[in-house]
């Protein structure tokens, strides 16, 4: 975090990002939310039509995350807060442990990640990820623009 925006939501936002590249589920990733927290994942590559969940449904993707990546790594890059707002801009990359349509088992996806957290009592409320996807192999016809199962892989 050296060189980041000592706020304290961007301390958390930092620690959450971390939990997940581990695979954080459960109440391990759930104490980073208020109760009544929404991630909003906008239109990308991968969720062309983009994807709202609250905090249930985000922990349930977590788990299915586990099990579609062998592993994942969040890069902060910067980070800027103002009052209970933070912008961060974050590299990640992850390995899929197995293959999703035309995307092979081994195979490196990376995104550049613009992420606007809102905060409520030092837990994130809001989340909204827009998410820019290097190029992706061509993927067979399918649920969400041609890669099934993808839904797991939004986490950040």
């Amino acid at each position: 975090m050296s060189g980041l925006n000592e706020h304290p939501n961007v301390r958390t936002a930092v620690r959450y990002h971390q939990a997940v590249s581990r695979f954080a589920v459960g109440e391990e990733l759930a104490v980073f939310f208020h109760p009544d927290a929404v991630h909003t994942q906008l239109p990308n590559a991968l969720f062309p039509d983009g994807t709202v969940r609250p905090l249930p449904d985000l922990i349930a993707a977590a788990q299915q995350g586990r099990q579609l990546l062998a592993d994942q790594h969040f890069e902060v890059i910067n980070a800027v807060a103002a009052d209970a707002q933070v912008a961060l801009e974050v590299t990640w990359s992850g390995t899929l442990a197995v293959s999703l349509g035309d995307l092979t088992a081994g195979q490196v996806l990376r995104a550049h990640i613009a992420a606007f957290l809102e905060f409520r009592d030092g837990k994130i409320i809001a989340q909204r990820n827009y998410d820019c996807y290097e190029r992706l192999s061509p993927a067979a016809p399918g649920e969400n623009g041609g890669v099934r199962n993808a839904s797991a892989l939004e986490m950040s």
